[in-house]
C-alpha cells in the first residue's frame, strides 16, 4: 500500500541506515504542522538562491508512496489554485513511548493541514484539520489489495492508520480530505521529524511567546511535581530539542486542548518562515539542511524527484509573509471530540475552490464586493423555514413521545414529515441528521432546529432525524423555532498572517 520508490519508480533506493535514522528521529517530538511548511520554505530558499548543485546531490533521495490507494472517485480538478496536503507522521515504538506515544510500531499522524497556493503564486492559506475531528473515512486500500469499508463519524487521524502499517496510509488520509472538502488534492507530502532540529538551528533559533512560565510537569502531566522551569514567560528563542518541546506543549496553556496547540504551532511556523526568509543561508549550511529535509519526506509521484520538487519550490518563492495565512477548519466540541461546523466549513472550501482570498473584501477591492458580503450576511440573519424539505423522524431513546413532539415542531415550521417511529438503536446520546446524495443543504437547514446535532451522509435517499438523549434532557436542544443566525463573518476572518506578532492569539481557552 505504501512504499518507498526512487525518483523514477521501482524499488527504493534509500539506504536502510537512513530509514533507521529517520525512525530514531521521530522520537524527538510531535512537530507535525510546523515541519511541513518549514521544509517547503527551505526548498523555496534553495530555489531562490539558485543552488542547483544541491539538487544533483539530492536526486534519488526522495521517497514516494504508491498511488494505488488513491480513490478513483475523486473531485474534479477544482479551480485555478493548487492544493497540497501535508501530513505529519511518526511511529510510536521504542523511545516514542517515553514521549507519550501509544503501543506498537504503526505509522500515526496527529496533525495535518492543506496548503492552498493561489493561482497568482503570491498568496497561500494553510488549513489545519484537528486530529480529533469527526469525519467520514471513505473506502481505503489495505495492504493485501482489498478495500476497507467506509467509516462514518470517525476521528480524522484514524485515516492514516488504516491498514496498520509502519509507514502509515497517506493515500487514505488524502481520500478522507477530498471527501471532507470536495477539493482535489494535487500533491501529498508526508513529513517526519528528521531534519527539524537542524532547520531551527540553521536559522539561529525561532522566536516564540508564552503567557506564563512553563515547567516540566506541563510537558509531562503525569509527573508528581512541577519540576524545573522549561520556558520562561514572554518572548524567547528556541531551537533543536527545545523547539520540539515547545511545539508539542499542550498542557499548562489555555484549555490544554489540541486546538490550542494548533494555534501555537501556527504561530511557530509563522516565525520560522520569517527567519528562513530573513536568514542569509550559505551553501555550506544549505546542503545538510536540504539532505535532512528530503530524508524526512515521503511524497506522491508528482513530486518524487529533485527537479519536480525544485519546480514546486519555484512556484512558492513569491508568496510573502503577509499573504501567508493560517486557519483551522470551522469547528466545535462534540463531547471530547471535534465536529466540523456547517455551513461555515463549506463556505471555506468554496472560497478556496474559487481561489478567493479569505477574510472578506481585501483592502483596495471594489465597493461592490463589500455590498455583496453585506447582502449575504443579511440573508443569513433572516427567519428560517423548512418549506420544501421532507424528513423522517426516529426516536433514538427510550423516552416516549419524542418523535411526535419533534414532528409537531417541524410541521408548524413548513417541513413535511414523512413518518415517525423508533430507531433501531435506542441508546443515541446526541441527535444525528442523516442525508442522502445531494441533500446536504436541506439537512443543514434541518439542523437549525436541533442545536448540537451532527450531520451524517449516507447512500440512502432522504433526510432522517434520529433524536438523541440530549433532545430529551435539554430543553435548549429542542426550541420551538430556530433563532435566526447572526450575520456570517467573512470566511477566514480569524486567519493568522505569517508576519504577525508571535505573542498574538496563542491559545484557544
Amino acid at each position: 500500500m505504501t512504499r518507498k520508490e526512487p525518483a523514477q519508480g521501482g524499488a527504493s533506493s534509500r539506504p536502510q541506515g537512513r530509514r533507521s535514522g529517520a525512525r530514531r528521529s521521530r522520537a524527538k517530538g510531535r512537530s507535525r504542522l510546523l515541519k511541513g511548511l518549514g521544509v517547503l520554505a527551505a526548498f523555496a530558499v534553495l530555489a531562490c538562491g539558485g543552488f542547483g548543485w544541491v539538487w544533483l546531490k539530492l536526486s534519488g533521495d526522495i521517497g514516494t508512496f504508491s498511488q494505488d490507494g488513491v480513490s478513483k472517485e475523486r473531485p474534479d480538478d477544482t479551480g485555478p489554485g493548487e492544493n497540497i496536503l501535508v501530513i505529519g507522521s511518526d511511529t510510536r515504538a521504542g523511545k516514542n513511548k517515553e514521549l507519550g506515544g501509544g503501543e506498537g510500531d504503526i505509522g500515526r499522524s496527529d496533525t495535518a493541514f492543506m496548503l492552498h497556493v493561489y493561482a497568482d503564486h503570491r498568496h497561500a492559506v494553510a488549513v489545519s484539520i484537528p486530529r480529533d475531528t469527526l469525519v467520514e473515512i471513505p473506502r481505503c486500500r489495505l495492504p493485501d489489495g482489498s478495500w476497507s469499508e467506509p467509516q462514518p463519524n470517525t476521528m480524522f487521524n484514524a485515516a492514516f492508520t488504516v491498514g496498520q502499517t509502519e509507514e502509515g496510509n497517506p493515500a487514505c488520509t488524502q481520500n478522507t480530505v477530498e471527501k471532507l472538502t470536495g477539493l482535489r488534492v494535487d500533491h501529498t507530502v508526508v513529513v517526519d521529524f528528521n531534519g527539524f532540529s537542524e532547520l531551527t538551528s540553521v536559522v539561529g533559533g525561532v522566536p516564540v511567546c508564552l503567557p506564563h512560565d512553563i515547567y516540566q510537569r506541563d510537558l509531562s502531566p503525569k509527573r508528581p511535581t512541577r519540576g524545573d522551569l522549561v520556558f520562561h514567560k514572554g518572548i524567547q528563542k528556541v531551537s533543536g530539542q527545545r523547539a520540539l518541546d515547545y511545539v508539542r506543549l499542550r498542557h499548562g496553556v489555555g484549555d490544554g486542548s489540541d486546538i490550542g496547540r494548533i494555534k501555537r504551532q501556527q504561530a511557530f511556523v509563522s516565525a520560522l518562515l520569517k527567519k528562513v526568509k530573513e536568514k542569509g543561508l550559505t551553501p555550506t549550511k544549505l546542503l545538510p539542511l536540504a539532505e535532512a529535509a528530503t530524508g524526512s519526506m515521503t511524497v506522491d509521484a508528482g513530486l518524487g524527484s529533485a527537479d519536480k520538487m525544485l519546480s514546486f519550490a519555484l512556484s512558492l518563492k513569491n508568496v510573502d509573509l503577509h499573504n501567508t495565512k493560517f486557519v483551522t477548519v470551522p469547528w466545535r466540541y462534540e463531547g471530547e471530540r471535534v465536529a466540523v461546523v456547517q455551513p461555515d466549513a463549506d463556505r471555506l472550501w468554496a472560497a478556496l475552490k474559487a481561489d478567493k482570498p479569505l477574510g472578506g473584501a481585501e483592502k483596495g477591492k471594489s465597493k461592490s464586493a463589500d455590498t455583496k458580503n453585506g447582502e449575504e450576511a443579511d440573508k443569513s440573519a433572516e427567519a428560517v423555514t423548512g418549506a420544501g424539505i421532507t424528513v423522517a423522524i426516529r426516536n433514538g431513546t427510550t423516552v416516549p413521545g419524542l418523535a411526535a413532539k419533534a414532528a409537531g415542531i417541524l410541521g408548524t415550521s413548513g417541513f413535511t414529515v414523512a413518518s415517525t417511529g423508533n430507531a433501531d438503536d435506542l441508546t443515541a446520546a446526541a441527535t444525528t441528521i442523516g442525508y442522502g446524495p445531494g441533500e446536504k443543504k436541506a439537512a443543514t437547514t434541518t439542523a437549525r432546529w436541533f442545536p448540537g446535532a451532527s450531520l451524517t451522509e449516507s447512500d440512502t435517499p432522504g433526510i432522517t432525524v434520529t433524536l438523541g438523549r440530549t433532545y430529551a434532557d435539554d430543553p435548549a436542544a429542542a426550541p420551538t423555532t430556530p433563532q435566526p443566525s447572526a450575520p456570517a463573518k467573512p470566511v477566514g476572518s480569524d486567519a493568522r498572517s505569517a508576519d504577525e506578532n508571535p505573542c498574538e492569539d496563542l491559545s484557544y481557552g
